[in-house]
């Protein structure tokens, strides 16, 4: 399948000054396929070493003795029978197995610089936490990350962009050209598009769940695949947490994903998880959920905005799970109702809010919301080139109070409505409509700083 990252793995790899490559992620998100089955075989076809450090003992064992890139090199050469140079891709997965794979990338920067490296696992920053902060170790024993010697980028679920761009390229360069050219979409492709943004709130984007809906159209399928994972999942935080309590809390935290946003404040309430718990109580969870991508964190801003974006305190916030697919399996909703003519009814508006939060994160956004003294908010505040774009997510047509109290307080070059209409502009109300399929193109659009009208 194709994945918008690749293009930044062909950046990295025409770097003539790359440094060692980080891929972050979450489990399951596609990082394995991505650099092994596509960038390795198209780049590197018969001139990459791949090691999985979770059943490849021997070379995780003597990894996990030395930092030295030289002595590294020189064992999987023997180990794999074949020679590494700068023509060779090594590639070291699931390296929360064996941290000091990550050590030697400084040694690999400093000494092989040559030689094209890629790290990556699931679990990766949360194991290397552990081991910065290990107890008892004496301060030349504890782990130390090679800052300023890697390359990073982080690998996401696939966003509607790349599940269209998937399961119907056709209607994908229909409705991107109709963005370039900043003009509304033909009604009936419209429909057809707003049918996939339906399908894609119920199927999410990681990868297995997609594949499984585009080669059988079986969203049933994908269902069974998304419940498997969201286990997974669950499961994982009893392999990477410290102590019991921590694993609970977590479980429940992001269990409970659903239910905090589907409340009238939708602010994050410790009280509605556990009883008589504060906001403190959950920080390590949150923590650790964030840190593995399993959950977006969205901060309060609050009146006046100034730039720099910064949360007005750490108490007021909102979560969101990192895949919508799982947050509708979370959710309990029938799966028909992604499907039915009712859904428009059906559907509540957090499952809008959470898939925009999640396009915003797929093109490296920080999440920002707005509350006003009374009841006034709009869902997300984007900073653009020293710009505000206030963005108001709603399911329906709904109406612009939010938008007028927030412009009392401050300027912007003009609001984003992301909802099930066509594509159009109010220069008047300085007020861009967009459909919800257009919002990865405007999330890019906003990240690279090149937003037009």
């Amino acid at each position: 399948m194709e994945r918008i990252a690749l293009q930044k793995l062909i950046a990295w790899n025409e770097n003539k000054r790359k440094k060692p490559l980080i891929v972050w992620g979450a489990r399951q998100v596609g990082k394995t396929y991505l650099i092994q089955e596509i960038f390795a075989q198209t780049y590197y076809k018969d001139n990459h070493i791949y090691v999985d450090c979770k059943k490849e003992d021997e070379i995780r064992e003597f990894c996990s003795r030395t930092a030295n890139a030289e002595k590294i090199i020189e064992y999987i050469s023997l180990f794999k029978g074949k020679q590494i140079n700068e023509n060779t891709l090594l590639i070291f997965d699931e390296v929360q197995e064996c941290p000091n794979i990550i050590s030697s990338l400084k040694y690999f920067c400093q000494d092989y610089r040559e030689i094209p490296v890629i790290a990556t696992g699931s679990m990766v920053r949360i194991k290397l936490q552990r081991e910065t902060h290990k107890r008892g170790s004496k301060e030349n024993d504890k782990f130390l990350f090679p800052v300023g010697k890697i390359n990073q980028i982080t690998v996401y679920p696939m966003s509607f962009d790349e599940f269209l761009m998937n399961s119907n390229k056709i209607l994908y360069n229909a409705i991107r050209q109709s963005y370039d050219s900043k003009q509304p979409v033909d009604t009936r492709i419209h429909e057809l598009a707003m049918e996939q943004v339906y399908k894609y709130l119920l199927v999410g984007g990681m990868p297995e769940a997609v594949e499984a809906y585009i080669d059988g159209n079986n969203l049933f399928e994908s269902r069974e695949i998304l419940k498997v994972l969201y286990d997974n999942y669950l499961a994982d935080m009893e392999l990477y947490q410290a102590s019991q309590e921590a694993v609970l809390r977590s479980r429940t935290l992001f269990q409970n994903i659903y239910r905090e946003l589907n409340k009238e404040s939708k602010n994050f309430s410790p009280g509605l998880i556990e009883k008589k718990s504060k906001t403190r109580d959950f920080a390590t969870s949150i923590q650790w959920l964030t840190m593995a991508h399993v959950v977006n964190q969205s901060f309060q801003l609050k009146e006046h905005i100034t730039m720099p974006l910064m949360p007005d305190n750490d108490s007021n916030f909102r979560l969101f799970l990192g895949d919508i697919g799982m947050f509708s399996y979370q959710s309990g909703i029938n799966a028909a109702s992604f499907i039915s003519s009712e859904r428009e009814n059906t559907l509540s508006g957090i499952f809008y809010e959470n898939f925009v939060a999640n396009e915003l994160i797929a093109k490296e956004h920080k999440l920002f919301y707005w509350r006003g003294k009374t009841s006034s908010e709009l869902e997300f505040i984007i900073e653009s080139d020293n710009k505000l774009y206030p963005i108001d997510v709603k399911k329906g047509r709904g109406t612009l109070n939010s938008l007028e109290k927030f412009s009392n307080h401050n300027k912007f070059e003009y609001a984003i409505k992301i909802s099930k209409n066509n594509y159009g502009y109010n220069a008047e109300q300085k007020l861009l409509t967009i459909p919800f399929y257009f919002i990865p193109f405007v999330a890019r659009d906003l990240a690279d700083g090149t937003m037009a009208l």
